[in-house]
């Protein structure tokens, strides 16, 4: 079940949205110095880029009352910005297009509006304009009315992951379980051992991306022979509920039985519920528990093995 929304959340929503709004001159009496208004704009774009449309798509687009629209249109046709015409395959509908002599108007507002961007990025450095980018794409599937079905890939690890790797660890680990430091340290060791004896052909990270961001881990280390050790098994919250814990677990099987591995071992916690049910599923089994206090909280410590041969 989805947790209440703060109501900390709502107010940083809202304090975005004055900032943005603010920012990109949405407010003022005419957008990008056109002598349109944000929503005459917008109706003006959507009817420009279409070439030919009706009513019912444009407010669809924009989430425009039917009313509201029909009035946004009159004032756009009246200043001759707009013409309307009957649809001939349907005569109780209008077709909506730019009038011939409003085409450069159009056309400065997208230009203003294009330099306008231009110069507002041209502040931040290469990587910056990036992050923005895909922060806003982030926040556009997120709040789309309907949310497609995200795209989920993994990867070999690559410069950067491993640094992710750890603030993420020290992160979920932190809030959600109250360890302490003591175990990103754990982390962080393991990490920097993996970078310093990587062995591609028998051992691997996969990096789990989903819409192009990283949202989970797990690796394959060598133990000795014909021992394989699974670690660092992720899957960040946003990412959770796409199955995509038991896709890296199987991956990492996968992996350990074409390089000719008897045995695939593992260590983890009791508090992870959902990570063991996966590992049972996948059919490793419990062989030793032990109490401790590594981490802060005491918990139990668990070896589980899976047999390859």
């Amino acid at each position: 079940m989805t947790a209440p929304v703060a109501p900390e959340q709502i107010e940083a929503f809202r304090r975005f949205s004055r900032f943005y709004t603010a920012r990109i001159g949405a407010l003022s009496e005419g957008l990008h110095g056109s002598p349109l208004s944000l929503p005459e704009a917008r109706v003006f774009y959507e009817i420009g880029v279409a070439g030919t449309t009706t009513a019912g798509p444009i407010a669809e687009a924009l989430g425009l009352d039917a009313g509201y629209l029909s009035r946004l249109l009159k004032g756009l046709e009246e200043r001759g910005f707009v013409e309307r015409r009957p649809d001939p395959a349907d005569g109780r509908r209008q077709i909506l297009a730019h009038k011939p002599s409003a085409q450069p108007v159009f056309d400065a507002i997208q230009a203003a509006a294009r330099r306008e961007i231009g110069e507002m990025l041209d502040g931040l450095g290469t990587g910056e304009r990036d992050d923005l980018v895909a922060a806003m794409g982030r926040v556009e599937a997120l709040l789309a009315p309907t949310r497609p079905e995200p795209q989920i890939t993994l990867r070999p690890h690559r410069a950067g992951d491993m640094g992710w790797i750890l603030q993420a660890h020290g992160e979920i680990y932190t809030r959600d379980y109250g360890w302490t430091p003591l175990f990103e340290a754990l982390v962080a060791e393991i990490l920097a051992k993996f970078l310093r004896d990587f062995d591609p052909a028998s051992e691997h990270c996969w990096i789990a991306e989903m819409d192009g961001r990283r949202v989970g881990s797990v690796f394959i280390v060598r133990a000795d022979a014909e021992t394989a050790k699974l670690r660092l098994l992720l899957v960040h919250p946003d990412a959770r509920g796409h199955g995509l814990g038991r896709r890296l677990v199987d991956e990492a099987i996968a992996f350990s039985r074409a390089r000719g591995y008897r045995r695939l071992v593992l260590w983890t916690n009791d508090p992870l519920v959902a990570a063991r049910h996966i590992y049972e599923k996948a059919g490793f089994r419990l062989v030793e528990e032990s109490r401790h206090a590594d981490f802060g909280p005491e918990m139990t410590g668990q070896n589980w093995v899976l047999d390859l041969a």
